[in-house]
């Protein structure tokens, strides 16, 4: 026969258990919202972005443990790896080239031909990706790129950004290569209501342009410069990010080469850079 005693304390323990599995249960929901919320602020400009999402993953649970603050923090930093660089050698070769500094001070005339198709090769030492762009649905954005890769704005800057949790992207479009950089000029938002990226979702495959928007605050709108990031593996993300052109089939294979090498931890900037040395040797534009 159970005791008084021994009553009160198995009813002691299972209300410590009970509480446990909330407290679990409540810390797991915690980190799946900041994942969804530092995965959308991984794509902006680190010049407003940074702090942005900073803000956003520090915590105030008492509670949690060491392990907890770890597997909270930004998506981008896990799952890191060490893998080898499959563009170390490519690399080296142009170690000595640096990209340009150039800057305008207003978004340059609308030449392109909105009832045209245009293709971006980019050149990098991890092999070409091809990408097809529609004037027609993103004509500041088209004519912004064929008038930065004419001047050699992207020719040897680093991709600078893998996002490998939460979001699947590789950032690339600046010359400093911490993502603050920029042409000195904005763009207009533009196709935002493309049927591609309709349920919040940007396919394998999209490439769209990073900005300083921040969807908590509804603020940095209009703010699309030269950094834009290529889309390795579908990505919940909502229809904030100019979306312009699709990698080729033989491009997403380069993505992939990048995207198995993972990421290294966040530097200051909030950046997680490619393990693969990717570097744009050269941009080019042209109608297909």
């Amino acid at each position: 026969m159970v005791s008084n005693e021994q009553r009160r304390r198995q009813l002691a323990r299972e209300k410590y258990l009970r509480q446990q599995q909330r407290r679990e249960s409540a810390r797991h929901k915690t980190r799946q919202r900041n994942v969804v919320i530092a995965a959308v602020l991984a794509v902006v400009l680190a010049g407003g972005g940074a702090i942005a999402a900073t803000g956003a993953l520090s915590g105030s649970d008492k509670d949690k443990t060491k392990d907890d603050a770890a597997a909270s923090g930004t998506p981008s930093a896990a799952p890191t790896s060490k893998a080898p660089d499959p563009c170390a050698k490519e690399a080296k070769a142009v170690a000595d080239k640096k990209p340009k500094k150039l800057s305008w001070k207003k978004e340059p005339a609308l030449t392109v031909d909105k009832s045209a198709s245009y293709t971006m090769k980019l050149e990098t030492t991890c092999g070409d990706i091809s990408v097809a762009m529609d004037a027609g649905k993103a004509p500041h954005t088209v004519n912004s790129f064929g008038f930065l890769a004419g001047k050699g704005y992207f020719d040897h800057t680093k991709c600078h950004r893998l996002v490998n949790s939460g979001i699947f992207v590789l950032q690339c479009g600046d010359p400093q290569g911490t993502g603050a950089g920029g042409p000195g000029y904005t763009l207009p938002d533009e196709n935002l209501k493309d049927p591609s990226i309709k349920g919040g979702k940007y396919p394998a495959g999209t490439v769209a342009m990073a900005n300083q928007y921040n969807p908590q605050t509804k603020q940095g709108k209009n703010t699309g410069g030269s950094q834009f990031f290529l889309v390795y593996k579908e990505s919940e993300l909502p229809p904030y990010y100019t979306p312009f052109g699709t990698v080729d089939k033989a491009g997403m294979k380069v993505l992939k080469k990048i995207a198995d090498a993972g990421a290294g931890a966040p530097d200051q900037t909030m950046n997680t850079a490619p393990n693969a040395s990717v570097v744009i040797n050269k941009a080019t534009v042209g109608k297909s």
